[in-house]
C-alpha cells in the first residue's frame, strides 16, 4: 500500500513511481517487462473500490476542466467512439544507475539524457466522447456523489526527487506505430516541464475537435471528448461503442500546438494521433464497463420483493397509460418494450429484440401523445435519441459511421450509438417522394439496424457490420413500409391525461425497476415446454399463414412480461397473459384493417343518405351497435357506392345528384331527430356538414 489514500487521489504519480521503485528493489526487471504491470493498478483499486474513494474522484466535463490540477486522478465516462493507432513510448530508461518509469504520463520528471539505457512499450489510444443522447438526469447521477472540490485536489506532497530548477529540460519520447513501414520510423520529441494550467482552459480547446459530433442529432457542443492512453489492457477489453468509465492521470497542454500548416510527415501523423492541444488526455490506470444500471442513481436502493415489484410495476404502467391517452393496450407494449434487449444471438438472429410500430398518428396527436411520450422516455431511459423521417434528411444524412483515411479517423454517424439507447423515430414527416442512392442506403441501413441490430460500418474497401443493442420506437401514420417492427400496435388514446408529471421519487423507482428487471435471467421448465409446443402446434393448425416470426415474437412477449412482474421462470399464468395480449393486438389490428378498408369518405355519406336497409338506426335508449361503426362497413355498401358512381355520367353529375339527396335527407333526418331516434356516430351537425 502507498501509505495515505490521498497519495493515489492527488499524486498518482507518485505513487506509480513508488510503487515501481518498490517492485524494482523486490526483483522487478524493467528490461524485460515489456511495460506489465508490476502492482500500480492493483494499489489503486484498493484504494478507489477497495477503501471506496471513487466518490473524491471529481469527474472529468465541461464544467470542472478549468478547475482540475494537471497529473491529478479524475474519471472520464464515455463511449469509445474511434480506436486510434496505438503509440509507443519511453517507458522506462536508467538515470544513473536506477531505473525510471514514465507510464501513466505525457513527460518525464528527470532528466533523460540521449545516452540512456531507454525500454519502448506500447499503448492503446482510444477517442472518447461523452455517450450520444445521455439524458440530463443520467449525467447528474454520475456526478451526484462527488464530494471532494476538485480545488482541494492540488497536489499535497511533491514529486519524489522533483528538481527544483524550472528551466532543466525534461524529454519525453513518443514513437507512433504507422500502418505501414517500421513500428518505430517516426519519433517526437518534446522539450519541455509540466504543462502549465491557464486559467480559461475550458475556452482553449479547439472547436475541431468536436465538428463531426455535431452532426449527430442531440450531440450538445459544450460535451467534452477525451484521448484515453490505455495500458495493461487486452484487446478483447475495449470494444467500439462500448461505454466505460476511464480513471487515470489528467493531462492537458494547450501551450504545445500542433502546426497545421507543416508539411512534415512527423507534424500530420502527431495531428491524426490527436495531441493534447486538441482534446484533454486521460492516462487511464483503471477502467470499467458501465451498464444501464450504472447511471442510475445509487440512492434508489430497492429490495427485489415480489410484492414490491408488482406494485412498481403497476405504477409505471399507470403512468404510461396517462401518457398514452389511456391507451392500456399501448402501454403494455411500451413496458416490454423498454425492458427488452439483447440477450443472444443465434445466427443473424437477435435474441430478446423488441421493437414497436405504433400507428395512427397525425401531426395533431403526435404533437400531444408523441411529445408526452418522448418526454417519458427521456424520465426513464438514460439514454434515448429521436430521428425525424424526411425525404430530405434520408437524402442527406450520415447514418453510417465512415472511415477518413486521410486523417485517418472514423466520421461518426447517427447510428453509431452506445449499447442500450432508446431510438424513436418519427415516421409522420415522411412525405411523397424521390429517394437518391444515399437515401435507398440509409433505409437499408434502418432496415438493419430494426431487423438484425447491426449497423454497418464503411471502411471503403471494406464493410464491417457491427452488432448493436438499440431499443427502436416506430411513430407512424400508417404501418411503417421501411421499418419492419416486431409489434404493430395502432394507436387509440380516448383522452388526454390531466398530469402526465412524475414525481422525482417514483421516477427514480422506475428507472431502477427498468434497469434493474431487464437483466433478469429467464428460463423455462420442461412442463411448460410442452405447454407451449402444444400450444404452438394447436395455433399453426388453426392458422396456417402463422410462421417462425410470429412464435419467436409470442416467446419474447412471455419472456419479457415475466421479467416484468420480477420472476425469472415462466409459469402457465403468465403464458395465458402472454397471448390474450397478443390476440387483443392482433385484434386491433384487424379493426384497423378494416377501418382502412372502409374508410369515411362517399361511402359513408351514402350509408346514411341511401335509403339502404344495412343502415339502422338506434331507437331510444337500445345500446346495440345499428350503425355500421367504421370498422364494420359491409362489403355489399362499397359494391352499391360503385355502381351508383359507376352510372354516373360525370363527377359534377355525382355531385349534383348527392347535393340534392342531402337537401332532402337532412329535412328526414330532423323528422327522426324528433322522434327520438338518434343515429349513432353521427349528430344533425355533421350530417349537414
Amino acid at each position: 500500500m502507498v501509505g495515505l489514500p490521498f497519495d493515489c487521489l492527488s499524486n498518482p504519480l507518485g505513487a506509480v513511481r513508488f510503487t515501481f521503485e518498490k517492485a524494482i528493489s523486490s526483483g522487478f526487471n524493467p528490461a524485460t517487462s515489456d511495460g506489465k504491470d508490476w502492482g500500480a493498478i492493483k494499489v489503486f483499486q484498493e484504494c478507489l473500490f477497495d477503501e471506496d474513494h471513487i466518490s473524491q474522484v471529481p469527474i472529468l466535463d465541461p464544467l470542472n476542466i478549468s478547475r482540475i490540477q494537471p497529473n491529478s486522478l479524475v474519471r472520464f465516462r464515455g463511449m469509445v467512439q474511434d480506436m486510434l493507432t496505438n503509440e509507443f513510448y519511453v517507458g522506462a530508461f536508467k538515470d544513473g544507475l536506477s531505473w525510471r518509469t514514465n507510464k501513466f504520463s505525457d513527460v518525464s520528471p528527470f532528466p533523460m539524457g540521449s545516452s540512456s539505457e531507454t525500454r519502448i512499450w506500447e499503448r492503446r489510444l482510444l477517442y472518447c466522447v461523452p455517450v450520444p443522447g445521455q439524458n440530463s438526469w443520467a449525467m447528474e447521477s454520475s456526478s451526484e456523489l462527488v464530494t471532494t472540490p476538485c480545488k482541494d485536489l492540488i497536489s499535497q506532497h511533491g514529486e519524489k526527487r522533483q528538481r527544483e530548477d524550472d528551466t532543466a529540460a525534461t524529454t519525453h519520447m513518443v514513437l507512433d506505430s504507422e500502418l505501414q513501414g517500421s513500428p518505430l520510423g517516426s519519433k517526437r520529441m518534446r522539450e519541455d516541464g509540466f504543462p502549465g494550467q491557464s486559467s480559461s482552459l475550458q475556452d482553449l480547446i479547439t472547436t475541431d475537435a468536436f465538428s463531426k459530433q455535431r452532426e449527430v442529432p442531440g450531440f450538445d457542443p459544450k460535451s467534452l471528448p477525451c484521448l484515453v492512453k490505455v495500458y495493461d489492457s487486452q484487446e478483447s477489453d475495449l470494444k467500439l461503442n462500448d461505454v466505460f468509465e476511464f480513471i487515470g492521470v489528467f493531462t492537458y497542454d494547450p501551450e504545445f500546438p500542433v502546426p497545421m500548416d507543416s508539411s512534415d510527415a512527423l507534424d500530420e501523423d502527431a495531428l491524426v494521433q490527436l495531441p493534447p492541444s486538441n482534446v484533454p488526455c486521460l492516462h487511464c490506470i483503471v477502467h470499467r464497463k458501465l451498464a444501464t444500471h450504472d447511471f442510475i442513481s445509487k440512492s434508489t436502493v430497492i429490495e427485489a420483493m415480489p410484492s414490491l415489484i408488482r406494485g412498481i410495476r403497476e405504477s409505471l404502467l399507470g403512468y404510461l397509460t396517462t401518457v398514452l391517452g389511456n391507451d392500456c393496450l399501448a402501454a403494455q407494449c411500451i413496458l416490454l418494450h423498454l425492458l427488452s434487449q439483447v440477450h443472444a444471438r443465434v445466427d443473424s438472429a437477435a435474441l430478446g429484440k423488441l421493437s414497436v410500430n405504433l400507428t395512427g398518428f397525425v401531426q395533431e396527436s403526435l404533437s400531444v401523445f408523441g411529445n408526452q411520450l418522448n418526454v417519458a422516455i427521456q424520465n426513464l431511459m438514460p439514454i434515448s435519441q429521436t430521428i425525424s423521417l424526411t425525404i430530405g434528411y434520408l437524402n442527406t444524412a450520415s447514418l453510417s459511421p465512415k472511415k477518413d483515411y486521410e486523417t485517418n479517423r472514423l466520421v461518426t454517424g447517427v447510428l453509431q450509438l452506445a449499447e442500450g439507447t432508446h431510438l424513436t423515430v418519427d415516421e409522420t414527416p415522411l412525405d411523397v417522394g424521390t429517394l437518391d442512392s444515399t437515401g435507398v442506403k440509409n433505409v437499408e441501413l434502418l432496415k438493419n439496424l430494426m431487423e438484425l441490430q447491426k449497423v454497418e460500418y464503411d471502411f471503403e474497401y471494406y464493410k464491417i457490420d457491427m452488432s448493436a443493442d438499440v431499443q427502436m420506437l416506430i411513430l407512424s401514420e400508417g404501418k411503417s413500409n421501411i421499418l419492419p417492427a416486431d409489434l404493430v400496435l395502432p394507436f387509440r388514446p380516448s383522452g388526454i391525461g390531466s398530469s402526465v408529471n412524475a414525481e422525482t421519487e417514483a421516477l427514480q423507482t422506475w428507472r431502477w425497476y427498468l434497469a434493474t428487471l431487464k437483466t433478469l435471467p429467464h428460463d423455462i421448465d420442461l412442463d411448460m415446454q410442452k405447454v407451449i409446443e402444444d400450444d404452438l402446434v394447436a395455433a399453426r393448425q388453426e392458422d396456417r399463414n402463422l410462421g417462425s416470426q410470429d412464435f419467436s415474437r409470442l416467446l419474447t412477449i412471455a419472456r419479457l412480461l415475466t421479467v416484468s412482474f420480477g420472476e425469472t421462470r415462466l409459469t402457465l399464468e403468465l403464458w395465458q397473459m402472454a397471448k390474450e395480449l397478443e390476440r387483443q393486438r392482433k385484434d386491433r389490428l384487424k379493426r384497423e384493417d378494416r377501418r382502412r378498408r372502409y374508410r369515411v369518405d362517399l361511402i359513408s355519406v351514402y350509408a346514411i343518405l341511401l335509403e339502404d336497409p344495412l343502415c339502422e338506426w338506434i331507437v331510444e335508449d337500445d345500446d346495440e351497435p345499428l350503425l355500421p361503426t367504421y370498422e364494420e362497413w359491409p362489403e355489399e355498401l362499397e359494391e352499391n357506392y360503385q355502381l351508383k358512381t359507376r352510372r354516373s355520367m360525370s363527377k359534377e353529375g355525382t355531385l349534383l345528384l348527392l347535393l340534392t339527396m342531402i337537401s332532402q335527407k337532412v329535412l328526414s333526418f330532423r323528422s327522426t331527430c324528433r322522434q327520438g331516434c338518434v343515429p349513432r356516430h353521427i349528430s344533425e351537425k355533421s350530417c349537414v356538414s
